[in-house]
């Protein structure tokens, strides 16, 4: 399918590895010019896809960066900001250190980099902003409950960016991934038996990929959803189950 994204200009922040690699992959095969950045540099890029070191929560390395590629493609169309996660932390424990890192990582760094990028964004005919979130943002994320607070807040400033910046022609959506495979997938889930019935207990029957998520930024960065802005687009496959279900099942 052609999205008719050719020859437009798109950041990926955390384009390296997991879903953010299956979503630069995506995009270079429609034909864009891809921006991947990664604190590091991986092994192996996909075809098609530039790397740029960046630490994405620094504001004023990614306002260089933006000028830099914005200087060098003389355009940019299309933010996508992927990078982010957490690792498990007691909500009673967890330092004021820990949970301001988690915070500018899921939260303050997308704000940066969509305003870093507004002045060339403004420009374009198509420009798009895709913030990916989670389903810890909608749902109670115990053990992570600062991540999930942060991707909240990424779902209420993708509603307002999208009020703020829509008579500007520019576009912010949110994809909410749920349950995902990636190659980090046994450290969340565990086994792959384990992961194999945590897929089976959603409504489709299996965990989301990265060619799922990156099919719907393929949408959401397209003239196919020219009036789509504001939006929260639910990516896992019909939601999970209630307990209490299984709880009164049994009873």
């Amino acid at each position: 399918m052609d999205f008719g994204l050719a020859g437009r200009v798109a950041i990926v922040t955390g384009g390296t590895r997991g879903l953010g690699r299956a979503i630069s992959t995506a995009l270079a095969q429609q034909g864009c010019v891809v921006i991947a950045c990664a604190r590091s540099e991986p092994e192996s890029l996909p075809e098609g896809v530039e790397f740029a070191a960046l630490d994405v929560r620094d504001p004023d390395a990614v306002a260089e960066f933006v000028e830099t590629v914005a200087a060098r493609h003389g355009r940019l169309d299309i933010i996508v900001n992927n990078a982010g996660g957490s690792p498990p932390s007691d909500a009673a424990t967890a330092s004021p250190r820990f949970a301001e890192a988690i915070t500018r990582l899921n939260l303050l760094a997308p704000y940066y980099l969509s305003r870093a990028a507004f002045p060339h964004l403004e420009k374009s005919p198509g420009a798009a902003i895709v913030n990916i979130a989670s389903v810890s943002g909608i749902r109670p994320s115990p053990g992570t409950s600062i991540y999930g607070a942060a991707k909240a807040g990424l779902l209420s400033l993708t509603k307002s960016l999208a009020q703020e910046w829509g008579p500007k022609s520019i576009r912010v959506n949110a994809i909410i991934v749920g349950l995902a495979e990636t190659e980090t997938s046994a450290d969340t889930y565990g086994s792959e038996a384990t992961r194999a019935k945590v897929g089976q207990s959603l409504p489709l029957g299996r965990m989301a990929t990265g060619d799922d998520v990156a099919r719907a930024v393929l949408y959401l960065v397209s003239d196919a959803s020219e009036y789509v802005s504001g939006a929260w687009l639910n990516v896992d496959g019909g939601g999970e189950r209630p307990l209490f279900l299984d709880i009164v099942k049994g009873g």
